[in-house]
């Protein structure tokens, strides 16, 4: 898996971006990150980063980050879903094999690409709990 962030190379027109939005202190997140970790090593085309959004407030940005997990998932450079869902590995694997890319973008979902394409690397899922 390719770094996030400057000095990592630059995204592909077919790169898979999945992130997850969470924060440390919940505990549906600390029982989330496995099985997003999981999600990601069965889509070794894409880019899976954790973003605690306490830790990494500037990426969040004014995203107001209601209910956790929150996932934004892009391809292409285009966000095609950016909300919350229920942190179940299966539900992960349907949303990314149904979104259409000719889906309208979330509001607030390019802006947020844009801040995480530009800010350090953070968690990338693949460097810090390989897939099993």
């Amino acid at each position: 898996m390719q770094a996030f962030g400057p000095g990592g190379p630059g995204l592909s027109m077919q790169d898979l971006v999945v992130v997850s939005l969470c924060a440390q202190w919940c505990g549906v997140c600390r029982d989330w990150r496995a099985a997003f970790a999981g999600v990601a090593g069965r889509h070794p085309d894409g880019r899976f980063r954790w973003v605690d959004i306490e830790d990494e407030s500037e990426v969040a940005g004014d995203l107001d980050v209601e209910t956790f997990p929150t996932v934004l998932v892009a391809r292409a450079g285009r966000v095609l879903f950016l909300g919350p869902i229920l942190p179940q590995a299966a539900l992960l694997d349907r949303l990314l094999a149904s979104l259409d890319a000719d889906a309208a973008a979330p509001p607030g979902g390019q802006a947020l690409l844009q801040r995480l394409m530009a800010s350090a690397p953070g968690d990338e899922i693949a460097q810090i709990m390989p897939a099993e």
